[in-house]
C-alpha cells in the first residue's frame, strides 16, 4: 500500500513541475517587458560589457547570456570545480588568455576573477578565442562549457554540434545560453546601454 502511494506521488512530481512551470511562463507573457527585463534578465556593468565586445568582437548579447546562466550576475560566484566570478572562469583559463596576450595582464590580473571587469575582460577574450577556432555560436557556447578539445572531437561527426554533444551538462547549457540570448536581445532591442 506504501509503496503504490509513493510511486503514484512520484509520478505527480514531474507533471506539477511542468504546470509550474507553464504557469509562469504564461505568467511572465502578461507581465509588461521593463519587469521582466529588472527582474529575470537585467544587466550589470553594461559600459564594462560593451567595451569588451568591441575590443574583442564578441556579441554583447552572448556575453550577456553567458553572464546570466553562468553566475546570474554574482560576481562572487565560485563553483565547486574552482570557477570564479561572473563568467565563472577556471583560474587556469585565465592564464592561458593572460599567456596569449588577450588581455593585459598588468591591466588586469588573472588572479582577480571576482573583480567584474576583470571577470568580463578574461571571460570575453575567452569567448573571442573560441569564435576565431569555431564557426558557431552554438559551438562556442558548448566548448565555453565543455572545452574547445571535446567540441573538436564532437565535430568530428557532423556540423551540427547540437546533434552531437556526450554530456547533459553541455546540452542543457547550450539550451539555457541560447534562451537567454534570444531574451536579452528581445528585451534590449537597441543594445544593453538600455539597462542604465
Amino acid at each position: 500500500m506504501m509503496k503504490e502511494r509513493f510511486w503514484r506521488w512520484y509520478r505527480t512530481i514531474p507533471i506539477v513541475c511542468m504546470l509550474l512551470a507553464c504557469l509562469l511562463s504564461a505568467a511572465s507573457n502578461l507581465l509588461p517587458s521593463k519587469v521582466i527585463r529588472t527582474f529575470f534578465y537585467p544587466v550589470k556593468y553594461s559600459d564594462v560589457i560593451e567595451q569588451a565586445s568591441q575590443r574583442y568582437g564578441v556579441d554583447e548579447y552572448l556575453i550577456c547570456a553567458v553572464i546570466k546562466c553562468e553566475s546570474n550576475w554574482d560576481a562572487s560566484a565560485t563553483s565547486n570545480a574552482g570557477a570564479v566570478g561572473l563568467m565563472q572562469l577556471m583560474p587556469s583559463t585565465s592564464e592561458a588568455v593572460a599567456k596569449m596576450g588577450s588581455v593585459d595582464s598588468s591591466t588586469y590580473s588573472p588572479d582577480n576573477l571576482t573583480d567584474p571587469t576583470t571577470n568580463i575582460m578574461y571571460g570575453t577574450a575567452y569567448l573571442a578565442y573560441l569564435q576565431k577556432n569555431l564557426s558557431t555560436r552554438d559551438q562556442v557556447i558548448a566548448a565555453y562549457n565543455a572545452g574547445l578539445g571535446s567540441v573538436s572531437k564532437w565535430l568530428a561527426n557532423g556540423s551540427d554540434i547540437s546533434q552531437h554533444i556526450q554530456y547533459s551538462e553541455t546540452a542543457s547549457y547550450l539550451v539555457r545560453v541560447n534562451e537567454a540570448y534570444d531574451r536579452y536581445k528581445e528585451f534590449y532591442p537597441s543594445g544593453i546601454s538600455e539597462s542604465q
